[in-house]
């Protein structure tokens, strides 16, 4: 059952606000930017741990006690990176951090173009915080019933 016009508002207030009070947690939430990162770290790794072990079958096709250490220590590395990047993708570095504001694809599976009754009843409430006027229409919505 898709989403009433009223429900779409309050889930884009919703959000906006959200948004506005801790932009780090929503680009956590949104998450493409990072999990995009996080899979590139880790096939960048995958191709490392190829490497470590071509490095560790020379040194044990040519005996060189070295190089198989070497190419074992460049599998060992490669591997946590792997896990970490796979296990944890909201730990890409500071350079990653996305303060855009994309939507969360909840209110953005809405309607694409907002209808001009939509539009004239949208009424603007200066008074009493967010949380407050939810807490007013959950109130209400309890009371009345949904219809």
């Amino acid at each position: 059952m898709p989403l009433s016009e009223e429900e779409l508002r309050m889930l884009e207030q919703m959000e906006r606000a959200l948004v506005a009070e801790d932009p780090k947690l929503a680009s956590t939430l949104r998450g493409t930017a990072m999990q995009r990162a996080a899979r590139r770290r880790a096939i960048a790794s995958g191709v490392v741990f190829v490497a470590g072990m071509a490095l560790l079958t020379g040194g044990v096709i040519f005996r060189q006690t070295i190089l198989g250490i070497v190419g074992f220590l460049v599998m060992l590395a490669a591997a946590v990176v792997v896990v970490t990047a796979l296990r944890h993708p909201s730990s890409s570095g500071p350079h990653m951090r996305d303060t855009r504001h994309d939507g969360f694809g909840v209110v953005d599976g809405g309607k694409a173009a907002k209808s001009p009754r939509f539009q004239r009843n949208r009424r603007t409430k200066a008074s009493g915080s967010f949380m407050e006027r939810m807490d007013e229409r959950w109130r209400r919505r309890r009371d009345n019933g949904p219809f």
